[in-house]
């Protein structure tokens, strides 16, 4: 299977004559693959199987002999799994349905006998290729379609070879995308040497990357990631988009300057195996899957080492601009006051009324940021340094073959900002998922300050202390934002289960003196959030 080059296929058109417009700028042009014999086509029908999904319609077009019947049999057989199915052509029964071993229908219909879309009424077409991945051959016969569509036009070569075929591959809208990450994804596989490899769909996050592993016949693995750019979003603020203001990172090259400088201090971030800069598609050492927790609860000796990788990070002079490659820079942007407050407030905007059913007022809503901003303006204006973000226990692996701070693998960083030291050490202590107690969020913040003191002499305990319980109460208000949103706008219900854990952690943080403020503010408002205070009278 050899790709033909862009623009070689076809005569030359000629320019445009003089006095006459000049033509549109060119569509960019179709993929063009030949196929020299059918086992080349049954590869190419393998590769495109892997890109379709419910809803999505496959136009295959090409005179008769052309390999239509060829192709689609092929697809089939791929997406159920079988490759002995058997699987007629549709020219008598126009629609053949199958359902797949992953549950997926699949529906192959041949409309060479159809004399117009109105005949597709009779047949319910419209209402099974709603749900299922449709293959249609002579699809001129049917109308306009909202569908995703992958078209396919085959077309004989013999000047190849009896059994060659061309091939041209394009797609509408999102279909054109993903045919264009499937190819990317194909061409860096195959530079990298796990073309070979077989593909393992990895249990994805709450963000829009996905993952898979990679296993060679051998058993070796790797890990491909798929982070493609990240599109603005609708300006919610100065004009600005969401992530903008929270400093997400828009691109894969953040992820890679903070890997390499991750490295370059001897930490375990992954080895980058290959890369794809523009479409954002990477191969990364496989860490493994050894957690550091156990039946939902932290493993303390791995736990304190993951807190002695941060004291050892916040006494390292870090820079403020990474390498990605030649010639290009991450800048690691600032953990401001305006992307705290931003994330602060989305426990207004999202978990006082999903979760509580409070519509709090514009008033209150003023006071709530006005009391945030007051707790967070003296911790932004100290120095900081690298905050990876995520730094809790779903992003760090365990290496047991590998000694000392290089046993804890930490694979989650593209989101790095230059903020206070507290706060990753709030985000490992109080996981969102993980049970740990009061004590035991005790001892290990007391193992972090006797080992920044070890490496800082000059290191102010009651300043860290402070912000630690400030930047808490700061992170878990706005993942109680975050996963009421991720329910209610997104449809993930499964992150409402961590709540009542967030919610212990917020009324733990805002029996901090520094956050008064803050606790009247929820007593009055939202008061669940709230734990008695110590000195209360017990209730009756």
């Amino acid at each position: 299977m050899s790709e033909v080059p862009d623009g070689t296929v076809g005569s030359p058109q000629p320019g445009p004559s003089q006095g006459e417009a000049p033509p549109a700028a060119p569509r960019r042009a179709a993929w063009e693959v030949l196929l020299p014999e059918e086992s080349a086509t049954e590869d190419m029908a393998a590769f495109l199987a892997g890109i379709l999904r419910p809803g999505d319609l496959v136009a295959l077009s090409g005179g008769l002999g052309a390999g239509k019947t060829t192709l689609a049999r092929a697809m089939i057989r791929e997406l159920a799994g079988d490759p002995a199915l058997e699987v007629p052509s549709p020219t008598f029964t126009l629609m053949q349905p199958y359902e797949t071993r992953s549950g997926r229908s699949v529906i192959h219909a041949d409309l060479y006998r159809l004399r117009g879309p109105d005949e597709l009424v009779e047949l319910g077409f419209d209402e099974l290729s709603e749900t299922a991945i449709t293959l249609v051959e002579w699809p001129e016969r049917l109308g306009v379609r909202e569908n995703p569509t992958l078209t396919v036009e085959l077309s004989l070569r013999a000047e190849f070879g009896e059994e060659a075929r061309l091939v041209r591959i394009d797609g509408s809208g999102e279909m054109r995308e993903r045919l264009q990450r499937a190819r990317a994804v194909r061409a860096l596989l195959a530079r990298s040497g796990w073309d070979e490899a077989d593909r393992v769909l990895m249990q994805g996050d709450a963000s829009a990357r996905a993952y898979e592993r990679l296993v060679k016949p051998n058993g070796e693995t790797a890990v491909l990631m798929i982070s493609p750019p990240r599109p603005d979003g609708p300006p919610v603020k100065d004009g600005k988009p969401y992530s903008a203001i929270v400093k997400l990172a828009e691109s894969v090259h953040a992820f890679v300057g903070m890997d390499r400088a991750l490295r370059a201090i001897g930490f375990s971030a992954p080895k980058i195996l290959g890369e794809n800069l523009e479409a954002g598609l990477l191969i990364l050492e496989d860490l493994g899957t050894e957690p550091v927790i156990e039946n939902g609860a932290p493993r303390p000796e791995r736990y304190a080492e993951a807190v002695r990788l941060l004291a050892k990070l916040h006494a390292t002079d870090l820079p403020t601009t990474v390498p990605v490659s030649e010639g290009i820079d991450h800048v690691i942007p600032p953990y401001d006051l305006e992307a705290l407050l931003f994330e602060a407030d989305l426990l207004p905007e999202w978990y006082a009324p999903a979760i509580r059913g409070t519509s709090l007022s514009p008033a209150a809503r003023g006071a709530f940021r006005d009391l945030w901003a007051d707790a967070l303006k003296e911790l932004v204006a100290e120095p900081a340094t690298w905050t990876l973000r995520d730094y809790h226990s779903p992003n760090l692996i365990w290496l047991p073959d590998r000694t000392g701070l290089e046993r804890v693998g930490v694979i989650d960083f593209q989101d790095a900002v230059m903020g206070h030291p507290a706060y990753d050490v709030a985000s490992l202590l109080q996981d969102a998922r993980v049970d740990a107690s009061a004590d035991f969020e005790l001892r290990l913040l007391g193992l972090y300050i006797r080992e920044r003191r070890g490496r800082d002499i000059g290191f102010d305990m009651q300043a860290f202390a402070r912000a630690y319980a400030v930047l808490a109460a700061q992170r878990a208000t706005k993942i109680l934002g975050i996963f009421a949103r991720l329910d209610k706008r997104d449809g993930k219900p499964g992150y409402l289960a961590h709540l009542p854990r967030i919610e212990g952690y917020l009324a733990r943080n805002l029996a901090h003196p520094a956050l008064a403020g803050l606790r009247t503010w929820h007593e009055t408002h939202l008061p669940s959030l709230v734990a008695p205070r110590p000195d209360a009278d017990p209730a009756p």
